[in-house]
């Protein structure tokens, strides 16, 4: 259900940018999607697909750029990767953690064809 909403927007923002163009085809798009988003890149994919038909965007292929998860830890304040997704600090051991990056989905931009 979140891959459903949260691909509507970005394919929203991405048409728009496809019509501010002008191009007579679009052959590329490029979305960025955080390595702990909990969100399925398949499941995405299948939206967009549906999304798309009839429109600029129908046979532009999808290419997802991964965005890298760092965490700082809330105890010892230093910064690490989620291994495996979890928030766990490797230094200290502890749970608490403010997300730097990784959660992200967005738009990135668009490749024409004039």
């Amino acid at each position: 259900m979140r891959e459903n909403q949260s691909t509507r927007a970005v394919f929203h923002k991405a048409l728009q940018k496809a019509q501010e163009s002008n191009a007579a085809r679009i052959n590329l798009i490029r979305l960025a999607l955080g390595e702990i988003a909990e969100l399925d890149k398949d499941a995405i994919q299948r939206h967009w697909d549906e999304l798309s038909k009839g429109t600029l965007l129908e046979y532009a292929a999808v290419h997802f750029r991964s965005i890298h998860a760092e965490a700082q830890c809330m105890a010892c304040f230093k910064k690490y990767h989620p291994a495996d997704g979890k928030i766990h600090c490797p230094h200290c051991g502890s749970f608490g953690a403010k997300i730097l990056s990784g959660e992200e989905f967005h738009f990135e931009s668009i490749e024409t064809e004039e």
